[in-house]
């Protein structure tokens, strides 16, 4: 019997209700320069267990969006809401942040990283350790629970980050472009394990990365920034049925098509 990662939620939202909504944002930075604006006019919204890709170019503020979505800044105007709640607190409760690094604890095996997102709400090691046991066969991870982490390869270190920031039990994941460190060989087989394990365990996410392949596979659907200030300029609706095989989905006419429209927007 498979164990389920719950996710709890203040409210239930409804498949139909927005689980994410950045209205009218602007976000200002001051430097030796003077005022940088990373973000301005900035719309976007997610609905309940939708994958939303965001893809630009660097420095675009596509990093800020996320860490005003996870209550880590507060924007200069405009509104953002996760979970259906505005404040801040309430934003940070509703979203687990998965950044580039995977930041795992060098001393810890790799069970031990998995169970501390549930340490961390209080619930004590030894049963921290046993709720996430279960599911390291599930994500590819069997016989390495008491691996260090200088023990595993990049792409089952990013898992283990992964499991971790599901085991947090918050029912919006952003994921800050998890895979962008791993050789290509090794991304493309994590964006194929990602598409599964956000079937298995279906949440609310938003994707960061610069791959618009990437982002096309993964997603349902794909919103391109403009260079900075950063802004929505295109939103790309994904139509392929789930599961998705990789090699079949990204070789053939459809995708390519919306590749290229991606491609535009960004050019533009």
């Amino acid at each position: 019997m498979q164990t389920k990662i719950e996710a709890p939620a203040p409210e239930p939202l409804s498949l139909a209700q927005t689980a994410v909504a950045v209205r009218g944002v602007r976000r200002d930075y001051r430097s030796r320069r003077g005022l940088l604006t990373a973000l301005e006019g900035l719309d976007l919204k997610v609905h309940e267990r939708e994958v939303l890709a965001v893809v630009g170019p660097s420095g675009c503020g596509k990093s800020t969006l996320l860490e005003l979505i996870a209550g880590l800044q507060e924007p200069d105007a405009g509104s953002v809401e996760a979970g259906g709640m505005g404040d801040r607190q309430r934003r940070l409760d509703a979203c687990a942040y998965l950044p580039q690094r995977d930041l795992l604890l060098p001393w810890r095996d790799a069970l031990a990283n998995a169970a501390l997102a549930l340490e961390c709400q209080g619930v004590s090691k030894a049963e921290a350790r046993r709720r996430a046991a279960p599911l390291f066969e599930r994500f590819g991870l069997a016989e390495f629970e008491r691996s260090r982490p200088a023990e595993l390869s990049g792409g089952m270190r990013q898992r283990v980050a992964f499991l971790r920031t599901l085991l947090a039990g918050r029912p919006v994941l952003l994921l800050d472009e998890p895979f962008a460190a791993l050789d290509a060989i090794t991304r493309a087989s994590m964006q194929e394990w990602l598409a599964d394990a956000l079937a298995a365990e279906p949440r609310t996410v938003l994707l960061v990365t610069h791959d618009t392949e990437e982002a096309l596979f993964v997603a349902d659907r794909v919103a391109v920034m403009s260079p900075r200030p950063g802004r929505v300029v295109d939103e790309i609706a994904v139509p392929f049925a789930r599961p998705r095989h990789r090699k079949e989905t990204v070789t053939g006419p459809a995708f390519t098509e919306l590749r290229q429209r991606a491609l535009e927007a960004l050019e533009r």
